[in-house]
């Protein structure tokens, strides 16, 4: 199976100093996700959690919707001319009740570690019908300083963006500030689609609890991955896009961006923010 990280050798430039020497990058590899053995998707990611990462797609997809609703998960042999495995071939079984929405057949979806979801027909075809509308009673509060700490949490936790450098990352806290999961990937898509997976995997969606905590910005793809997994609060480091705040004003997310240190910005849904009413008027 492919390493985490892998050592190339560069050659390191420092003050007109030369010299040279190994150094370690993220491994990125493409990973195929077939569907009841059909080909389905191709993302490029950090090769670990490939099952998560194909079942919170899935979800994101509207396909999966709860446990009971995937059979088994399996990397496919003979994915070589010479029938070596590659680890980068699965196949998704679901159950043999699940309805499998028309969007997902006859189709390839290639992903990449930089935009996520392309060749999208057309906008509405990305806005897959949530099975669980965002629904927390009650309501998720929380204050702008627990949201502030939670940036340097992540940060803590992220083991090979110490040795690398090079990847996103996404993180499940609750509604308390606790640490629930946290993933690492080439794609910020793939970092939440690892954390929904496992959430399936384990029974645990919908996440109607949760804070989803992302390395980079809020792009739409992003706040539509949190809305399929019930997710009530979005928060981003960096800036959203225009259509993540109209999706998550038209379905009920809290989105928050550009949060770095004590400041940060509420985009959609700043009732579920628990800051004084002098400070909000002001």
């Amino acid at each position: 199976m492919g390493r985490v990280t892998e050592r190339r050798k560069v050659l390191r430039i420092r003050d007109g100093a030369v010299s040279s020497r190994p150094d370690t990058l993220v491994a990125e590899e493409p990973l195929e996700i077939r569907l009841n053995g059909k080909p389905l998707a191709i993302t490029m990611r950090t090769p670990g959690d490939d099952f998560a990462l194909a079942a919170g797609f899935l979800v994101s997809e509207g396909v999966l919707g709860g446990q009971r609703d995937l059979r088994n998960i399996v990397y496919c042999a003979g994915a070589t001319a010479d029938g070596s495995n590659t680890y980068n071939v699965v196949d998704v079984q679901t159950a043999p009740d699940v309805v499998i929405p028309d969007i997902t057949l006859e189709r390839n979806v290639y992903t990449t570690s930089s935009c996520g979801l392309c060749g999208k027909a057309s906008l509405d075809a990305v806005r897959t019908t949530a099975r669980w509308p965002i629904a927390d009673e009650p309501p998720v509060r929380v204050t702008p300083e627990l949201l502030a700490s939670l940036p340097d949490r992540l940060r803590a936790a992220q083991r090979v963006f110490d040795r690398t450098g090079g990847l996103h990352a996404a993180a499940l806290f609750s509604e308390e500030g606790e640490l629930l999961d946290v993933r690492e990937d080439v794609g910020r898509h793939n970092a939440v689609d690892k954390l929904v997976g496992r959430a399936l995997q384990n029974g645990g969606l919908p996440l109607s609890r949760a804070i989803l905590l992302v390395s980079g910005r809020a792009s739409f793809e992003l706040a539509q991955k949190a809305v399929m997994a019930g997710i009530p609060v979005l928060a981003a480091v960096s800036a959203p896009s225009s259509l993540a705040v109209d999706l998550a004003a038209e379905t009920g997310l809290t989105l928050v961006g550009f949060l770095r240190g004590s400041s940060m910005n509420v985009y959609a849904g700043e009732d579920r923010i628990a800051v004084r009413a002098a400070a909000a008027q002001g």
